[in-house]
């Protein structure tokens, strides 16, 4: 039997389809991606928004094919390879993505050092509090528990609301933080229109930072049509979902 994942849709399509094809050619960089992931969205709008040369290669992260797994041990995407030496962990490439390639502007985290450190601190918010706020809520079946989840989660993201600048995080420059945070915009529409979430009641300028993030162009050419989404999420809202992420909220665990 089939692992439940492996039939979603198997390519990028939209805006994302025409990114995938402008991609295809050898480079030093081999970009290893589902289109579905948000992990994977956060590196690739860090790849668009540097102007970074890749080759975008797609691979279905639940089928665990052995190639794959040389690259990544855990089958997990995102992972690169950079002339020819493997790299996983969204938040480490694209951090590396800034220190390989100093020269392709903008720099997503600041060159100031205190800066950079702030930004960090928010994107372990993120990490802490607002994504796994986000599956928590959309696994959550029991109507008490849903609600709950979906206060605590507009709690995080009016958290750090409260202290971006407009129209991003750190005013009118875009970084790292607004990375991060802008795949899981993209799939919001998801607890809108389940469990109750809207952006007008997080507050805080939300929902203002979170159209600015949307009409973003990496995160437009790095977007697949919603209705492709919608399957996967749908094991999501009925907790039947089998990735890492959906069997570590399942268990009370960090996300890996």
């Amino acid at each position: 039997m089939g692992h439940p994942d492996e039939d979603i849709y198997p390519v990028a399509t939209g805006p994302a389809a025409k990114t995938v094809a402008a991609h295809q050619d050898p480079q030093d960089l081999v970009f290893w991606a589902g289109w579905f992931c948000p992990f994977v969205q956060r590196v690739w709008i860090s790849l668009e928004e540097k102007n970074i040369p890749y080759q975008y290669k797609e691979v279905n992260p639940y089928k665990k094919e052995k190639y794959f797994l040389d690259i990544n041990p855990k089958g997990l995407v995102p992972a690169i390879e950079y002339k020819g030496r493997p790299l996983a962990e969204s938040l480490i490439i694209c951090e590396f993505l800034e220190d390989a390639y100093p020269d392709h502007a903008p720099h997503l985290l600041p060159v100031d050092p205190f800066e950079r450190a702030y930004v960090r601190l928010w994107i372990d918010h993120v990490s802490k509090n607002v994504i796994p706020g986000f599956h928590r809520l959309v696994q959550a079946q029991e109507p008490d528990k849903q609600k709950a989840y979906l206060e605590e989660f507009n709690k995080a993201l009016r958290t750090i609301a409260e202290k971006a600048k407009g129209p991003y995080f750190l005013g009118e420059q875009f970084s790292m933080i607004d990375v991060v945070v802008a795949p899981w915009v993209v799939r919001d529409y998801i607890v809108r229109e389940h469990r109750g979430y809207t952006r007008e009641a997080v507050g805080g300028g939300w929902k203002e930072w979170a159209e600015n993030l949307e009409k973003r162009d990496s995160v437009v050419k790095t977007s697949s049509d919603l209705e492709h989404y919608a399957p996967i999420y749908t094991r999501y809202l009925r907790d039947e979902a089998q990735s890492e992420a959906a069997k570590a909220i399942r268990a009370g665990r960090a996300i890996p």
